[in-house]
């Protein structure tokens, strides 16, 4: 019978509690039990598709095409597993679910309440993950602040749940902020205090509490909030600020998180096996050398906007044993600043994204990558706005676009498919999730993923216009990859270039920090030796000089 392990959240919010959820997935997977994990979201929208990233951050997209917190991103990073649309639950998805069954008859005669309706749903859509994924345990992140008015519904199903499958199979996680005030130079408990309060008021007593910190917690104060949260002593651990999110399942090891659940949910001793996760720590913490990517998008001052490029890039650095430095550059700078932004960069990456704002910089970028010969990698929007440089400055198609921007355009280089073109409804209506590829022998692409055959997850409404293919491969641009059964280009390289390649898909989707992406870790490959040759130039015309 699967076991749940629930995580909740206090004081404030962006603490850690997606990390600190995938982390204790990694330590429990280590020990050989099957993990499966799943994120509770309070908001009414039927998914993240349709948020902007300044109000949500990232949106991730699963193997079968659903648009989800970026939370599953780190839920699939540390525990190594493809998640699906069952594994990110909204309010939107359940109350839209209760109500169409209200439509349909299913409460004749009934009056439809929260409790039992709403929270039945919740409970079953939990369920629903341990029967598909016949995982040992489900970890459930709910998301929010306890205290939040729109996470009440999730937190009464959960508290329910001890009811249902038995207190042996069911642990509570609370994970607080436990602050540290600079005048009186003291780490305060309060805070703890009040938020386990308010959980206990709603019903459900932790099991475990993880303490948020940037000091060190002393056995005094861990004895403490044990006493007045009612948890064994040996149930209160510390996460503090780590140098690498990778190092957050360590940092819980050596505080016994893990071991607290094993005997919580009553699994025997099982070796551990985390080298390979501590192998790759060190290589972080020791890399042999540093390369500098700019990272060309116009959200680069929002954290969450680009976390899973960001990590695809810092695992591709580790595969390398070379620390990536990410120079976020913001698109509308380059427009008016100029080249400048890009100085010290050793590779440029166009960010995907939607809309006008932005693009003129974002063009600016591929052309010097494209004319200086530095190594260049265009993801989504990135590879068609490339598509778009290359049509106007190459191939001499005055005034040539996308149709996303400029309905008008001449040369519509990129266009929407038949499909796509009539649509009444925006959210969830994409090319979406994992589509084949089938690269070119020979190519970059073949290099890179060492096979002919892949697969990767898209998120994109617009394609290449294949009216303009013979003329692009006339000018040099090679079509290195199709999805061969709607003749739909996926990637594009060129030839005469050092390494310059744009890809339809999000291949950081798939990327691990034990097995990166191809296509990340050849781009990262081509800037390391664009900055060696660098340096070796500035070597010799000083010498010169």
């Amino acid at each position: 019978m699967t076991k749940y392990i629930f995580f909740t959240g206090g004081v404030v919010s962006s603490l850690g509690k997606g990390i600190a959820a995938s982390s204790l997935g990694r330590l429990l997977k280590s020990r050989g039990i099957s993990v499966s994990i799943q994120k509770l979201d309070p908001y009414i929208n039927m998914d993240a598709g349709t948020m902007n990233p300044y109000q949500h951050g990232e949106v991730f997209v699963t193997e079968d095409g659903a648009e989800t917190d970026l939370d599953l991103g780190h839920y699939e990073r540390f525990i190594d597993e493809n998640l699906t649309r069952l594994h990110n639950v909204t309010t939107g998805q359940v109350y839209g679910a209760v109500i169409d069954k209200e439509r349909r008859g299913d409460y004749l005669g009934g009056t439809v309440q929260v409790i039992p309706h709403i929270t039945n749903e919740i409970k079953a859509r939990i369920k629903q993950v341990a029967v598909a994924s016949g995982a040992e345990v489900c970890i459930v992140e709910v998301g929010g602040t306890v205290g939040d008015i729109e996470s009440l519904p999730f937190l009464e199903a959960i508290r329910q749940f001890r009811h249902d499958v038995g207190d042996d199979h069911v642990m509570y996680v609370h994970l607080t902020l436990v602050p540290h005030l600079g005048a009186a130079d003291e780490l305060k408990t309060k805070p703890t205090q009040h938020s386990v309060r308010e959980l206990r008021a709603i019903g459900i007593t932790p099991d475990a509490i993880v303490c948020r910190t940037e000091y060190p917690l002393t056995p005094e104060i861990k004895e403490k909030i044990a006493l007045f949260c009612d948890v064994k002593p040996s149930a209160v651990v510390q996460s503090r600020d780590a140098q690498s999110i990778y190092q957050v399942p360590l940092n819980l090891e050596a505080e016994g998180l893990a071991d607290a659940v094993t005997q919580k949910l009553g699994f025997a001793d099982r070796s551990l096996d985390l080298e390979d996760w501590r192998a790759m720590v060190r290589r972080i913490q020791r890399p042999k050398g540093t390369v500098r990517v700019a990272l060309v998008g116009k959200y680069v001052e929002l954290k969450d906007a680009y976390i899973s490029i960001n990590e695809a890039l810092y695992h591709a650095g580790v595969a390398h044993n070379t620390e990536v430095e990410v120079l976020r550059v913001d698109s509308e700078t380059l427009e008016d600043r100029g080249l400048e932004a890009l100085d010290g960069a050793a590779g440029i990456l166009v960010a995907p994204g939607f809309g006008a704002r932005g693009i003129k910089g974002k063009l600016l970028a591929i052309r010097h990558a494209r004319e200086s010969g530095v190594p260049f990698l265009g993801i989504c929007y990135g590879m068609q706005l490339a598509c778009v440089e290359f049509a106007r400055n190459v191939c001499g198609l005055e005034g040539a676009h996308t149709r996303e921007v400029e309905p008008d355009t001449p040369h519509p280089v990129i266009d929407l498919m038949e499909n796509q073109r009539n649509l009444q409804a925006l959210g969830g209506t994409m090319r979406l999730g994992t589509y084949p590829c089938r690269l070119t022998p020979g190519t970059v692409a073949a290099r890179a993923y060492g096979e002919l055959e892949i697969t990767e997850r898209h998120r994109h409404r617009f394609e290449f216009n294949n009216r303009y293919r013979e003329v692009f491969e006339r000018r040099g641009m090679v079509f290195s990859g199709l999805y061969v059964d709607a003749d739909l280009v996926e990637v594009i390289e060129l030839p005469a270039h050092p390494w310059f390649l744009g890809t339809q898909a999000h291949p950081e989707y798939k990327s691990r920090p034990t097995r990166p992406a191809p296509l990340y870790t050849g781009f990262i490959e081509a800037c390391i030796a664009c900055a060696r040759s660098s340096e070796s130039a500035g070597a010799v015309q000083r010498i010169g000089a």
